[in-house]
């Protein structure tokens, strides 16, 4: 197989996925909720750390399967058309609690699937280059992020928030096939036999055997404290950005697809470059200067007033974002022993995904509290948001 079409066709599955974060988690499923529905933002947070919760307990488990069989790709397609599938049915949904139950099931789709598009990077990149792989991937997700809004805002426009879902699941699945379809997996066959439960055994003891001695990885067990941390604050930021610039910064709503693709295009060029720089100087210093410009950004969102300043806010915020995953994907392969690497990363979901459950908690759970001090609680939130990213950092510089 032609490595490039093997890194392309791995990229696309970013493309693809990206689609669903922004459409669905970031933007219209979040709008549809607390706008169309007017319920309030702690009822969309206990959904999405809900399904979050449920994919951080399943993620590692998953992971280490897929390491005894030696298979990614049957698990990623499984998980992705679960995603597809759930985005679609929410459009069908008129009632509120549906579309939540549709929304938790397609975002755990989305969260698994994710583990084990990650485990492949491994096996798409040469030594010395994973970092520039992941990048292509992030940057080619940015596109996606783009493309997405330009394919589906069209429905909305028209239709409302409720139209955004059936064709945000269709453009998903199809521009994942290539990853499906061309990206070959070079295990060496193993002989799992499925008639016993021997295999569910095997993962069951090498997960509580890494659970039990994961301080034998000292640097790996850093850096999941520090991701932990600061992914609290990042995963929040991707959640309710728009509620957030809706609500305070009234940004119509043509603005704010508009502000999202300048925000895209930024992370597009930032993934692409900080893949390199993350190859020259390494992961840790390239995440511990990305983290730094995220404390920049939030002290910026909590003292703005003018949509002028999110016009700047918005393009920083897309550069860190697309490098934050560029450099923490590369650090985890860099920190994985190599037969462990689904596992790793299972348990880098499980981090990534506790951190999606406890940071828009502390939101919603903010916001509810704060309520009598009126749009001040917004920004009271983004503080808490910005101790958590100073305190991530404080801990991965001990890596």
């Amino acid at each position: 197989m032609n490595p490039k079409l093997t890194i392309f066709s791995w990229s696309m599955y970013d493309f693809a996925n990206t689609i669903f974060s922004m459409n669905v988690i970031s933007l219209y499923f979040a709008l549809w909720v607390t706008i169309d529905k007017g319920a309030p933002d702690i009822l969309y947070s206990i959904f999405l750390s809900g399904s979050m919760l449920i994919a951080a307990l399943t993620a590692p488990i998953l992971g280490t399967l897929s390491d005894h069989v030696g298979k990614r790709k049957p698990f990623l397609i499984t998980f992705t058309s679960i995603s597809c599938i759930f985005t679609a049915i929410i459009s069908m949904m008129n009632h509120l609690w549906a579309g939540l139950i549709c929304f938790a099931l397609a975002n755990f789709g989305y969260q698994i699937a994710d583990v084990f598009y990650n485990s492949l990077l491994p096996q798409v990149s040469k030594e010395g280059h994973t970092g520039r792989v992941s990048g292509y991937g992030v940057s080619l997700g940015y596109v996606g992020t783009i493309a997405g809004l330009l394919l589906v805002t069209p429905f909305v426009l028209k239709y409302g928030y409720r139209a955004a879902f059936i064709p945000t699941g269709f453009f998903f699945f199809l521009f994942a096939l290539p990853c499906f379809l061309f990206v070959k997996e070079r295990f060496k066959n193993r002989v799992v036999s499925f008639e016993k439960i021997g295999i569910l055994k095997q993962t069951f003891t090498k997960l509580r055997h890494t659970l039990t001695h994961i301080k034998n990885y000292p640097a790996l067990f850093t850096f999941l404290i520090a991701a932990f941390i600061a992914l609290n604050a990042v995963n929040t930021v991707m959640v309710f950005m728009s509620v957030y610039i809706k609500k305070i910064v009234h940004f119509s709503d043509p603005a704010l697809i508009s502000f999202y693709i300048v925000s895209s295009t930024f992370a597009i060029i930032g993934s692409f470059v900080v893949g390199f720089i993350t190859d020259k100087i390494g992961p840790k210093k390239t995440l511990s200067g990305v983290l730094l410009l995220w404390c920049v950004i939030m002290i910026l969102a909590m003292v703005s007033f003018h949509q002028s300043m999110f016009w700047i806010i918005g393009p920083l915020a897309g550069i860190s974002l697309g490098s934050t995953w560029t450099s923490a994907r590369a650090l985890v392969v860099q920190l994985s022993p190599q037969d462990m690497i689904g596992e790793v990363f299972g348990f880098y979901g499980l981090v990534g995904k506790s951190a999606s459950i406890i940071g828009p908690l502390i939101w919603g759970l903010t916001v509810w509290a704060f309520g009598g001090l009126g749009l001040i609680k917004y920004r009271i939130a983004i503080f808490i948001l910005l101790l958590f990213l100073g305190l991530g950092l404080m801990i991965l510089q001990k890596l």
